[in-house]
């Protein structure tokens, strides 16, 4: 049987692919999944804004965050996803290029984000994941978001 602080000592992330690299964000921010829905382009909005989706009577603003994070672009396929993502009282559509599962991972198997450079704002991580042989990039949706509410209101 588990013990209570156990609970407290992993993490329940959802593992999405983005250019060939596997990320991962908290389940806690994670409202839904979606394949590619009707995007609505936005006027002047920033590049990596896609534009919004009508969701259940909600619009719902969608970046891409192949855009956002300065990697290549890519046709959609079948395995895009806009995973919907709540932080406090923002809700917001991220595209994916497929989402892989549902991880529970050991805090202890999260080490800090590496001091390199990459094209990838390190702002924007707070740690690499080991699963095996696998590395999982995790990112802090709340950064990125606070960054979108931070540009909107400018």
């Amino acid at each position: 049987m588990m013990e209570k602080a156990d609970i407290y000592d992993e993490s329940q992330l959802v593992a999405f692919m983005l250019d060939g690299e596997e990320y991962a964000v908290n389940i806690h921010y994670v409202q839904e999944i979606n394949r590619l829905l009707t995007i609505t382009r936005v006027p002047k909005a920033p590049f990596y804004v896609e534009g919004v989706i009508n969701l259940r009577g909600n619009v719902v603003p969608v970046i891409d965050l192949r855009k956002r994070f300065s990697l290549p672009p890519r046709e959609t396929t079948d395995r895009t996803r806009i995973i919907i993502v709540k932080v406090k009282d923002i809700t917001v559509g991220v595209i994916v290029d497929g989402v892989s599962e549902v991880i529970s991972l050991p805090n202890d198997n999260i080490e800090p984000p590496p001091g390199l450079q990459s094209s990838l704002d390190q702002d924007y991580i707070y740690g690499v994941g080991k699963i095996e042989e696998r590395l999982l990039i995790l990112i802090n949706i709340e950064k990125i978001l606070a960054i979108e509410a931070l540009i909107e209101n400018d």
